[in-house]
């Protein structure tokens, strides 16, 4: 297995943008971060998987032992909780290995309500994980690929294509989402001097459990209910560890993947 050791370096001695080097992956337990994080140990990477529980992690954890013959770190965090993401780069740092990646992935949807019936606490719930655990993230990844010699690294923020298009009582959840662009073109523009990259990756119904709603019937912007296609999400991993493998001189800045056939292009 290639290593960031071992990985061909750039020509700066940096191994970022080689064919493998060391990434944490959020919201690790389950659907999109677990596809990820298994498509980035079989390419050789070195992957800690950060989520909020123990047992889910664990379980991606042995897909990748499975897999790619690979142990990776397991570190239990709620992205919300500024002393946890603190804990889990700090961990990462003393590992000795360089932050060469960040898929900054952990979400959440929030309750099905609609605008006028939504709560305070549902909509800080769904902000505190969306953007501000992803804002702590992206500020701990930035400041570890700042300080390491050679400078550098990757952050990769899952959007959606609620960053684009809201679906009809999804005010939460796409706020958030248009708010993670915002948090991408800021860091992909306070990068440059220290060689982060930052791009984003707008995915429309990968089939994870967060999603097996979509395939029973949602509400459309005509009124009506259907079902909608999805796509799998090893799909979406793969795409992943495109942007990843990537030199840092090159990045994809946005980049939209859907099920060919979901009513996004056209919604309302």
């Amino acid at each position: 297995m290639t290593t960031q050791n071992d990985a061909v370096p750039n020509s700066d001695g940096s191994g970022a943008g080689a064919e493998a080097g060391t990434a944490v992956v959020t919201g690790a337990g389950s659907g999109i971060g677990r596809a990820v994080a298994l498509e980035l140990a079989v390419a050789g990477w070195s992957v800690t998987l950060a989520g909020r529980r123990a047992g889910p992690l664990e379980e991606t954890a042995e897909l990748i032992r499975r897999a790619a013959e690979a142990a990776p770190a397991i570190i239990p965090t709620d992205v919300t909780d500024p002393d946890a993401v603190d804990a889990l780069f700090t961990s990462v740092r003393d590992s000795g290995s360089r932050l060469d990646l960040l898929f900054n992935n952990a979400g959440a949807f929030g309750p099905a309500t609609t605008l006028e019936e939504m709560s305070y606490e549902e909509w800080r719930g769904v902000v505190d994980v969306n953007l501000t655990g992803a804002f702590l993230c992206a500020q701990a990844a930035f400041r570890l690929m700042k300080d390491q010699r050679p400078q550098g690294g990757r952050i990769i923020n899952n959007g959606s294509i609620s960053a684009h298009t809201p679906r009809p009582g999804s005010i939460a959840y796409t706020a958030t989402k248009h708010a993670v662009t915002g948090l991408t073109k800021s860091l992909s523009l306070d990068g440059r001097p220290y060689r982060i990259a930052c791009g984003q990756l707008d995915i429309g119904n990968a089939a994870t459990e967060m999603t097996a709603k979509m395939q029973q019937g949602v509400p459309q912007a005509d009124g009506s209910t259907a079902a909608e296609p999805v796509m799998n999400a090893a799909d979406v991993a793969r795409t992943v560890l495109h942007m990843a493998r990537l030199p840092l001189e090159a990045n994809v800045q946005f980049a939209t993947l859907m099920a060919t056939t979901m009513p996004y292009i056209g919604r309302g």
